[in-house]
């Protein structure tokens, strides 16, 4: 997302698993800048989300990708990714 000079990324999610779940939102942009920010998703059916830091932007939208991961509660290395989504541009949209 981008507005006012400033760029950030920003997930949407309705949790109804009944179980605690986990994010990690990351925002990729120029000159291999990377923010990661993660995010405990309370079991309920409230939708919520979860943003990163707003930031100075460093070039057009076009030079920012941003990537969503959902995965289950308990330790890193044992949950199961759910689901991975990024950020996609459409065809000939302006920077």
């Amino acid at each position: 997302m981008t507005g006012g000079g400033e760029t950030w990324a920003r997930a949407y999610h309705r949790n109804t698993s009944g179980t605690e779940l986990r994010a990690v939102l990351t925002l990729m942009g120029p000159q291999g800048r990377t923010v990661e920010l993660h995010c405990v998703l309370a079991a309920h059916d409230e939708p919520t989300s979860c943003e990163t830091p707003r930031s100075r932007s460093a070039g057009g939208p076009g030079a920012y990708t941003a990537v969503a991961e959902y995965a289950g509660a308990g330790p890193v290395a044992e949950a199961p990714l759910l689901l991975r989504a990024g950020s996609h541009r459409a065809p000939g949209a302006p920077d």
